[in-house]
């Protein structure tokens, strides 16, 4: 469900993308420039995720995974993290070059590409949103030993990192558009070529805000922090010392989306 949304999107960001770059180039925006390059990193982002979930299709039954395969979602988030941070910078970098050795801006055409980018971005954040919010099914660990699918332990359980890291791209890029459309505009009406990069300033900020946040989820995941998992790991104890098991030691985190494990010493009166 996720891989079919996030393959549509790739689309839509591919065409805008060169639509940007190109008219970006031509009119000497350097607001619609840096929109167009944030665009391409959301082309290689959603590449990337449509890639972690064939993966963790395709080795879904191979013995190496021995917890299955959900974490190919929580690495390509992470991954996809990184990418967006990077832009944020280069995208600052750009856009001081641009405050400080201003350039002519062809408005006409500029315009109308950056309203079409926000179009297309908020179109974008619908279909990706409507998959964030559907209930997830991933194959992560499914049929594993030890592996276990819970309802318990509220939306971080189930959070599909992939699909959150794609729509963040998306959402920050939506506002990238709406600075970038005020700005241009603003600079033709009054003639201040300099809002334009400042709009570009303001951008990046965004962007790097929303890497940083996505850093923090997706290496959490990574790292087996339990992201929820302690109404599940009390359950669990619970029903073992009603069995009239000693439990010694209870390990219980997130393997996938909406998949947890368990690991557990016990001593037994029996």
């Amino acid at each position: 469900h996720h891989e079919r949304r996030t393959r549509l999107v790739l689309g839509f960001s591919a065409a805008v993308m060169v639509l940007e770059v190109g008219v970006g180039l031509l009119s000497g925006s350097t607001a619609l420039l840096v929109e167009g390059v944030h665009m391409a990193t959301h082309a290689g982002v959603f590449l990337l995720a449509t890639l972690a979930y064939a993966l963790a299709r395709r080795y879904l039954g191979d013995a190496r995974f021995v917890l299955g395969t959900g974490k190919f979602n929580d690495l390509a988030a992470f991954s996809s993290a990184l990418l967006l941070g990077l832009t944020g910078v280069g995208v600052a970098g750009e856009a001081i070059g641009r405050l400080l050795h201003p350039l002519p801006i062809d408005f006409r055409h500029a315009i109308p590409v950056a309203a079409l980018g926000l179009a297309v971005n908020l179109v974008s954040a619908v279909v990706l949103g409507e998959a964030h919010h559907h209930a997830p099914h991933a194959p992560s660990d499914q049929g594993k030993s030890g592996a276990a699918h819970s309802a318990h332990g509220g939306s971080a359980l189930h959070h599909d990192h992939n699909i959150s890291a794609a729509r963040a791209h998306i959402l920050s890029d939506a506002a990238v558009s709406v600075l970038v459309l005020a700005a241009l505009s603003l600079a033709w009406w009054s003639g201040a070529v300099w809002l334009d990069p400042i709009a570009g300033l303001i951008g990046a900020a965004v962007v790097v805000s929303w890497a940083v946040s996505l850093l923090r989820k997706s290496g959490a995941a990574l790292l087996d922090m339990s992201l929820g998992a302690e109404a599940a790991a009390r359950e669990i104890r619970a029903a073992l010392e009603r069995a009239g098991a000693e439990v010694r030691d209870l390990h219980v985190w997130r393997v996938g989306p909406g998949h947890l494990c368990a690991m557990v010493s016990l001593r037994s009166a029996v």
